[in-house]
């Protein structure tokens, strides 16, 4: 039998911004991973390692400088280190090619508030999806927003409900009917549970948990709390810096951890018996270690 494609490859990802005074600052640097059709990526890091930058270079966000990120076989953005490959062609920039892209990738920020149209109700919201999107047409576009509020456990009060009307979780799950609405293959979740209260995001996880199930969609979970990643994902990838500094199955990666960073990682995590010193002590250790490089 031959092996299914990955959803989602990405291969060589770099970017970098220019200083005020002169220079660049690298956010990403050679990053590169797969996820497979219904399987889950965790990317990890502290602020700064890059993770959210990557989320923004999967959806088109931001433009990678070199590296290329592929749906189903299908390159998005083609390029190398150092420029452009000769004769290669950048992606179509017409409407049509853009929204062929946005369905295949779609994410869900942290605050969806400021992502979600205050005028529309979350019904006017997922017809409005489908619509820029060419999905349904009158009665089928009707039956399918029902099925997408009833897919993210909102019932008819909040699909009359504009976002002002419905709580952080609400809003939430309305954010990934949304994403949800162009049937996309890989869905990018940027911290998306870290605003919520616990008990909300243990529901808006099960949710995931449940659509990526009953739909296939692969899931690229970026998110600073591993407690989260490890309930979430399959495998882990971990940032520091810009780079990839360790990734493998999520189990091995957080009960097994083979770089210093990511012990330093799991040690920054208040538990049981847990003791700040040695927190400071890897995070020492680490940076002697940075400096020594």
């Amino acid at each position: 039998m031959t092996k299914a494609e990955p959803a989602l490859v990405v291969q060589g990802l770099c970017k970098s911004y220019p200083l005020p005074g002169g220079g660049r600052t690298t956010a990403v640097d050679d990053v590169s991973f797969s996820v497979a059709a219904g399987g889950s990526l965790g990317v990890v890091g502290e602020s700064g390692s890059g993770k959210t930058t990557v989320a923004r270079m999967l959806v088109g966000l931001v433009r990678p400088d070199a590296g290329t990120i592929a749906v189903n076989g299908r390159e998005r953005t083609p390029g190398e280190r150092g420029g452009k490959l000769p004769g290669l062609r950048r992606p179509g920039g017409g409407r049509a090619a853009r929204l062929r892209r946005a369905r295949e990738i779609q994410i869900v920020f942290q605050d969806p508030y400021v992502s979600l149209d205050p005028r529309l109700t979350a019904r006017q919201c997922l017809h409005g999806a489908l619509r820029l999107h060419g999905r349904y047409e009158g009665g089928a576009a009707a039956t399918r927003v029902g099925e997408l509020l009833d897919q993210v456990g909102l019932g008819k009060r909040e699909a009359d409900a504009r976002p002002r009307g419905l709580s952080g979780g609400q809003r939430q799950r309305l954010a990934i009917a949304r994403a949800l609405a162009v049937d996309p293959q890989v869905l990018v979740l940027d911290e998306a549970v870290a605003a919520l209260d616990v008990s909300i995001q243990a529901q808006i996880l099960q949710l995931l948990a449940d659509i990526r199930r009953e739909t296939g969609v692969a899931l690229v979970f970026v998110s600073h709390d591993l407690a989260v990643v490890r309930h979430i994902t399959d495998d882990t990838l971990v940032m520091r810096r810009g780079r990839t500094v360790e990734t493998g199955p999520t189990a091995r990666v957080l009960d097994a951890p083979a770089d210093p960073y990511t012990r330093l990682l799991l040690s920054s995590v208040p538990r049981e018996g847990w003791d700040p010193a040695e927190t400071v002590r890897l995070r020492g250790e680490l940076a002697g270690a940075t400096l020594a490089d």
